[in-house]
């Protein structure tokens, strides 16, 4: 249940964040003379440290296995992202997004690392 939970808040985490830039990309695009294309590289590099983050956040929360939690967030994200994919769109994953998801599953996972190694403290079983 805790790595649920650890899990829960690194995907929170990713959305959340996610939301507040898109509406910061969203108003870049509305009202400047910047075209999508223009901030194609900067959504890719922000997505893969966004997905850091997240897995940062779930291996901070659950202290212990944390490239277990970062790899959960990752795999999760990337469901929850098919999902609504393939249910808002009827359309599959593409080879090119297949490659971007592993990639970000493994940022996911570096920082599901990064994050129960930054915590300190980590639970003691008895």
């Amino acid at each position: 249940m805790k790595m649920m939970r650890s899990v829960f808040y690194g995907l929170l985490t990713i959305y959340l964040i996610a939301a507040l830039f898109s509406l910061i990309f969203s108003l870049l695009l509305s009202f400047t003379s910047l075209h999508e294309s223009s901030l194609e590289g900067v959504v890719t590099a922000f997505s893969f440290l966004l997905l850091f983050i997240g897995g940062f956040v779930a291996g901070g929360k659950g202290k212990e296995k944390g490239w277990i939690l970062g790899a959960l967030t990752g795999v999760f994200y990337a469901v929850i992202n098919f999902m609504f994919q393939f249910l808002g769109r009827d359309s599959g994953f593409t080879l090119e997004q297949t490659a971007y998801y592993t990639f970000f599953l493994l940022a996911a996972t570096a920082g599901g690392v990064f994050g129960v190694n930054a915590s300190g403290k980590r639970s003691k079983k008895a």
